[in-house]
């Protein structure tokens, strides 16, 4: 990526939150104005038809439990990776929201070495290498390659954005797992110093690839980063990768589509944005 991006501010939502709080506490009389003021909260999130699709990378296209071998050896707990991986998605928001950066190996190998203590596990030099090389070869979900042919068929413009940062030594991921030739450029959050979900990344892409917020569309299969892109005015499709669902909370952007699987997924938006 080229350029300096300018951060964007957030865009107003106070009349869908006000809508969206008073239908809730029965502020608002009767059930049809009520009804009313959801569906005005809904329509913020209604957006056109996306051309471009930009992907997430980790577990959405790139299986992680692939390193399950990997974390037992180390934790003796396989768990141990979810862990890790709940941390590394915590403390990255953390430090965005904080107005602090660190990029993503460097924070990884800090939170290892946080889990080891916790665990009572000296986590060695050895260890922590293991573990990144591990990150660069993981294979993709079965599914993935289907999914993308599909899209790509269709005619949409397929990038992805991804809170890793590029492999200066090598091999991206999605070229090791075999996936880098369906996407025209490879994203990270290094330009932007933050972490998805904020909205400055998504508007960066859109910037680069020089079309609207509202003619992307986000995969992914964190709901933390399906409110992240409909927030910042993308369209969103959720993939249920196990331990994923749709957030059914009032007021919040809830994804255009969502499936199982990337197939699914894909027949669902080339039907609504194609046909």
């Amino acid at each position: 990526m080229s350029g300096q991006t300018k951060p964007i501010g957030r865009r107003d939502s106070l009349q869908a939150g006000m809508a969206v709080t008073a239908a809730s506490t029965g502020l608002v009389a009767g059930s049809a104005e009520a009804q009313e003021a959801e569906n005005r909260a809904k329509d913020r999130w209604m957006t056109g038809k996306p051309s471009v699709l930009i992907f997430d990378v980790n577990e959405t296209l790139i299986d992680f439990e692939s390193m399950h071998p990997l974390f037992e050896r180390i934790f003796g707990d396989k768990h141990a990776l979810r862990e890790w991986l709940g941390h590394l998605i915590m403390y990255s928001m953390t430090l965005t929201l904080s107005g602090l950066y660190k990029d993503f190996f460097s924070l990884g190998q800090g939170l290892l070495r946080m889990v080891g203590d916790i665990h009572k596990v000296d986590v060695t030099p050895a260890d922590i290498e293991a573990i990144k090389q591990g990150m660069l070869t993981m294979p993709a979900h079965p599914d993935v390659k289907e999914g993308l042919e599909q899209l790509k068929g269709a005619g949409f413009r397929m990038v992805t954005l991804t809170n890793s940062p590029p492999n200066p030594r090598g091999k991206t991921p999605l070229e090791n797992a075999g996936l880098a030739g369906f996407f025209e450029r490879q994203f990270s959050i290094e330009t932007a110093r933050a972490y998805k979900p904020s909205q400055i990344l998504y508007h960066m892409v859109a910037q680069e690839l020089d079309v609207p917020s509202s003619a992307c569309c986000m995969i992914a299969c964190h709901v933390w980063d399906t409110i992240g892109a409909q927030s910042a005015g993308l369209s969103a499709g959720l993939i249920t990768r196990p331990g994923n669902a749709p957030l059914p909370v009032p007021g919040l952007p809830q994804p255009n589509v969502v499936a199982q699987d990337l197939p699914a997924l894909a027949t669902q938006m080339i039907k609504l944005w194609k046909s």
